[in-house]
Parts: structure tokens; sequence; C-alpha cells
């Protein structure tokens, strides 16, 4: 069994790449729903929120959690994978954690996430690179520091864009989705004499309005799939590591949540195009 784990909704775009991708596994997501949004809350609380979500995980059977949000892997991806994993498998051996913003600096900067230094041609890479992601993502600074370790010169401009999660949750127009992402590209276009190479959409919630990004930016800007960035990486993971998934649940995907059943059951099918029917975990 493979977790994957959000505080909300925005994981989904993730869970539905992988088990299209991966049906031989079976899946489990699971959204923390009731402590959500986790992008405006202290890096603490985001730490102990994810920590309890992927030992729920754990609890019901995933030997791997993918954390499908990039607030919580830019904030609590590292510190339970080096500081709390360990603990974790002193006890149960076997369980292992993966965020999902190594695949996309991976993507962004055409280099394997285990090299730690700018090699050729990487380290005279000069391009600009445009994220737009939750507050905490952005304050985190992991984007910038995690592409700079490759490709020393790229610029990152970065801009917070706290009104589309609840546009989107809300089941907003396009009309409105559309002006609201116009909006922030324009902000962060300002900023820049020349259009950024790469955009990256740091928020799991953003594939569903990528086509506003991609009407929005200039069209020399290449916009980074996130979903499909995660999975081509896990890709390589599951061949690295042919012990982990698997099961005699093979296919089986399932959906949990922390909140009300019913509600987030409703918005998933935004997410899905399909109904789906949540439990409690």
């Amino acid at each position: 069994m493979i977790g994957v784990f959000d505080s909300g909704h925005g994981g989904l775009t993730i869970f539905r790449a992988l088990t299209v991708r991966f049906p031989q596994h079976s899946w489990m997501y699971y959204g923390d729903h009731a402590n959500a949004p986790y992008g405006s809350r202290p890096g603490g609380e985001v730490v102990a929120l994810t920590q309890t979500a992927v030992a729920k995980l754990f609890m019901a059977g995933c030997k791997l959690v993918i954390l499908g949000c990039n607030t919580a892997t830019a904030v609590a991806g590292k510190q339970l994978q080096t500081a709390w994993l360990p603990q974790v498998n002193a006890q149960r051996p076997g369980h292992r954690v993966l965020g999902i913003i190594a695949p996309t600096v991976e993507a962004v900067t055409q280099t394997p996430w285990h090299v730690k230094e700018p090699v050729f041609p990487q380290k005279y890479n000069t391009d600009t690179v445009a994220l737009f992601a939750t507050q905490v993502t952005v304050n985190s600074g992991v984007y910038e520091a995690e592409i700079a370790k490759r490709c020393p010169q790229v610029q990152v401009l970065k801009l917070a864009c706290p009104k589309l999660v609840p546009l989107i949750e809300a089941g907003a127009p396009q009309a409105e989705l559309a002006h609201a992402v116009q909006e922030y590209v324009q902000a962060l276009l300002a900023t820049t004499p020349k259009a950024p190479e790469w955009a990256i959409l740091g928020c799991t919630h953003y594939p569903l309005v990528a086509h506003h990004f991609r009407a929005a930016l200039p069209p020399s800007t290449r916009l980074l799939d996130q979903p499909l960035a995660v999975a081509n990486a896990l890709e390589d993971y599951f061949t690295r590591h042919p012990e982990v998934g698997g099961g005699s649940h093979a296919g089986l995907v399932q959906y949990f949540t922390s909140g009300d059943t019913v509600e987030v059951s409703r918005v998933a099918e935004l997410f899905l195009d399909t109904p789906v029917r949540f439990g409690r975990l």
C-alpha cells in the first residue's frame, strides 16, 4: 500500500497522476481537511500535523508515503526524513517518506537529485524560473535553495497566490479564476525584464488552473507539469526499489479525510472529474 498525503484536496492532482500511471499498486489518499489549509500556518504546526498524518498512513498499512503537498514537503519533509523516520523504523522497519519538491527541481534543472554541486552545462544556466505557490512555500526558500545547488546562476522569482486555493475549492467560475491568475502572473512579470524560461506551479491545487497560467504567461515560458514530474520520478524510484508497493490488493484505491466526509467528497469531484467517497481515518 502506498499513501499520498495532503493538507486538503490539492494532493488529489498528484494522486490521480500516480494511480493512473501505476495501477498495479494499491493506493490510499489522506487529506487533513479538518486542519486545512497549511499554507498560512506556522512552520512548527505544519511539521506536527504532517507527522501525525503520515503516522496514520503508516498505521493503516502504507510502507511508502508521498507528501503530495508542496507546503508539507517544504516545511516538514526533511525533518520527518532525518529526525522522525529513523525512530519509526527502529520500531517497525521499512517505512519511507518522499516529497514532491525533489522531482520538480530535478525536472526544472535537468539534474538528478543526488547531484548536489553544479555540473556542466547546468552551472552556466542563466534561466529565470517563476514560482507561484502558497505563502509558506514561498517563505521556506526551499525551491531557490535546491535549484541554486544545481544551477547557481538561475534566478528564481516567487509569488504567493493566496486567492487561488479558496477560489478553486469554491468552484469559482472560469472567468474569475482566469482573472485571478492573470493578476498574479502580471505582478510577477513586472519584476523581471525578460520572460521566464520556466514556470513552476508550486501548489498542487494549481494544475486545475494550469490552462489559465498557460494563457497568461508568455508563449516562450515552459510550464512545468508537477504531477507528471512526480510520476516520472516515482517510476524511476520503483525501478530502483522493486520491493516497494505491490501487495495482495493491487489496484485498490481508497480515500480518507480528517474532515467532513460528505463535503470533502463533493469538492473532490472538482479535482477528479468523477464521484469518490471519502472515509474517516
